[in-house]
């Protein structure tokens, strides 16, 4: 039976209170800069970085660390960390109050513990291979075992042109798009969504919620390639992983015209 809720270490427990208090301060005050892919970055995405990377340095040492704005090659060591310090720029530059910080540790090429911090809604999602999923420390069940009336389906920015490459085809869900990759995931894992389509995600975008997503029985269908079992030494800085995930086998069956399109 999955426990109450999960045991985690208190100094990584403060290490992301310390984070997400500084971008709750932050939020509103930023300036933006574009990175060279065309994303945007603030002075509060670096600081992040900077201080998950060292603080799991020094509470984990000889486990490396692959981080959206630093190292982006798959660590040497057996078990690595995967981070994003701030999911969801884009929001929190225009001063909309929905980001993630996302981080997840791995072992032989799989996510083992992964957690999702919401700083503004103070929500703390946690998963942990084989025990389960938690949210503020209650547990989550599949989204399978209940009906979801309103029928919500997440798409990135750049997936919703596919609704012009069907267009005699009407789209099997209610639209939302919220903006962040990790979020617009694991949405589908805790029953907001029934569906999520991205378009173009890294590895640090997907990391926390594809154990989230595993944990609660929701099938994933890698459009183009997996992220299971990279090799160590792998440049991940511009390889996407294009997925679509749904709450039950045959929902992902009802959107899978429409991840087919996005290939195409």
């Amino acid at each position: 039976m999955m426990s109450a809720s999960p045991t985690l270490d208190p100094a990584l427990e403060a290490l992301l209170d310390q984070v997400a208090e500084r971008q709750r301060a932050d939020f509103g005050h930023m300036v933006s800069d574009i990175k060279s892919d065309g994303s945007l970055i603030t002075s509060c995405d670096r600081w992040s970085d900077a201080t998950l990377v060292a603080g799991l340095a020094k509470l984990f040492p000889g486990e490396g660390v692959l981080s959206e704005e630093g190292q982006q090659r798959v660590p040497e060591s057996t078990a690595y960390w995967v981070v994003d310090p701030l999911d969801g720029t884009t929001n929190f530059a225009a001063g909309i109050p929905y980001w993630a910080i996302s981080i997840a540790r791995f072992e032989e090429g799989l996510p083992v513990l992964a957690i999702l911090e919401v700083p503004p809604l103070r929500q703390r999602i946690v998963a942990i291979r084989g025990q389960g999923a938690w949210r503020n420390g209650k547990p989550l069940q599949p989204p399978s075992v209940h009906a979801h009336p309103a029928g919500c389906a997440s798409l990135c920015s750049r997936s919703i042109g596919v609704l012009q490459k069907l267009p005699d085809r009407r789209f099997p869900g209610k639209i939302r798009l919220l903006g962040v990759a990790s979020l617009n995931l694991v949405s589908v894992a805790m029953g907001q969504t029934v569906a999520a389509l991205e378009a173009t995600p890294k590895i640090w975008d997907l990391a926390a919620s594809w154990l989230m997503l595993s944990e609660l029985d929701c099938p994933m269908r890698w459009l183009q390639r997996t992220p299971e079992g990279i090799s160590a030494g792998t440049d991940l800085s511009s390889t996407d992983f294009p997925v679509l995930v749904a709450d039950r086998p045959e929902t992902l069956e009802r959107f899978m015209p429409w991840a087919d399109a996005l290939m195409k």
